[in-house]
């Protein structure tokens, strides 16, 4: 325990410290076995005389490095303006006394969980999947000495009957290489999500702050989704030896949650195998979703959660796609953090 001033910082041990940690305003609620699974090194609580609190939890041990700096990750962030600056001052005394060059942040242990801010937005509603704050929060970090590391996008596409003239001649070349396209089979979900697994670990493992996911970890994250997923909407493009592409496109169900008719589906997650990602295999892919969806009376894609120099950014744009939000990610050089 630390205490400066009238605030308090402890790191939370009894079940009514967790309670106290996990139920923060404003902050993503997690179950207690979650929050455990994080594989955090640290968890803080901090709270002040007048009953605010906030949180984050650390994360230095197996991150991954960026341009030669070892990171340390700052996730689980949740603060009232009043908190902001000591919450990030301690998150950042304790990233570096671990030895961490760069704090990176927010950021739930890896890129396979929630990380990023909303820092623009349009009047389009929140999305499934789609990370929420308060709007104060970007500023939290950059009054706090962060600057933005990487931008990302969300982009929504109003027509499903848009086409794109490059499609016969990729589904030419594909079928040249005996690569055909299918949907996912629900009745055997957990055996394609081990099918594509190596699509997606080998497709990821060159973005930004990528780090490695076990097979079952892979399996035990994206089963969670299976009530979600409408089969005939995600596509999987295979050979006969093996799977080389994958797109996860999902209804809106939030849209259904605001007791309106779901009209829009969220392309979520697409990775493709090295070899095939100059030969237009993405676009193939988008392609067959599109059509599938259209089939499927949804007249309205979201691109979700595009990086800004990410191949995903320029097929939105090429489908007409349209941002609605930005999102950034942070970080801050820890020389000399006191």
């Amino acid at each position: 325990m630390t205490t400066h001033s009238s605030i308090t910082a402890i790191q939370p041990k009894s079940p009514a410290e967790f309670e106290r940690f996990l139920s923060v305003p404003d902050g993503i609620h997690f179950e207690p076995d979650t929050l455990a699974e994080s594989k955090a090194n640290e968890h803080w609580l901090l709270e002040d005389a007048t009953g605010a609190r906030a949180r984050c939890s650390l994360w230095w041990h197996a991150t991954p490095n960026y341009q030669g700096d070892r990171v340390g990750l700052i996730g689980h962030y949740a603060a009232p303006d009043t908190l902001a600056e000591a919450v990030l001052r301690l998150a950042c005394d304790r990233l570096r006394l671990a030895g961490c060059a760069l704090a990176v942040g927010p950021m739930d242990g890896s890129t396979y969980h929630r990380y990023r801010l909303v820092t623009e937005s349009s009047d389009e509603p929140t999305f499934l999947l789609e990370p929420h704050n308060p709007a104060s929060w970007p500023a939290h970090f950059t009054d706090n000495g962060f600057a933005a590391m990487a931008q990302y996008y969300s982009a929504v596409q109003d027509d499903l009957d848009a086409e794109d003239p490059r499609v016969p001649v990729i589904e030419q070349l594909m079928e040249a290489e005996g690569v055909r396209l299918r949907p996912l089979v629900n009745t055997e979900f957990e055996r394609e999500l081990r099918y594509i697994y190596p699509v997606v670990a080998a497709g990821f493992a060159q973005s930004l702050l990528a780090s490695p996911i076990s097979e079952d970890e892979f399996v035990a994250m994206y089963s969670q989704l299976q009530v979600l997923i409408d089969p005939q909407l995600v596509q999987i493009a295979e050979t006969d030896e093996r799977a080389v592409g994958f797109l996860l496109v999902l209804p809106d169900w939030r849209q259904h949650q605001r007791g309106e008719a779901i009209d829009t589906v969220i392309a979520k997650t697409m990775a493709v195998l090295p070899e095939y990602s100059q030969q237009g295999l993405g676009i193939l892919l988008c392609a067959r979703a599109q059509e599938a969806a259209s089939n499927l009376g949804y007249s309205r894609a979201i691109h979700a959660l595009m990086h800004e120099d990410n191949y995903s950014r320029r097929l939105s744009a090429h489908f007409h796609g349209h941002i609605i939000r930005r999102y950034t990610l942070y970080m801050k050089p820890l020389e000399g953090t006191a």
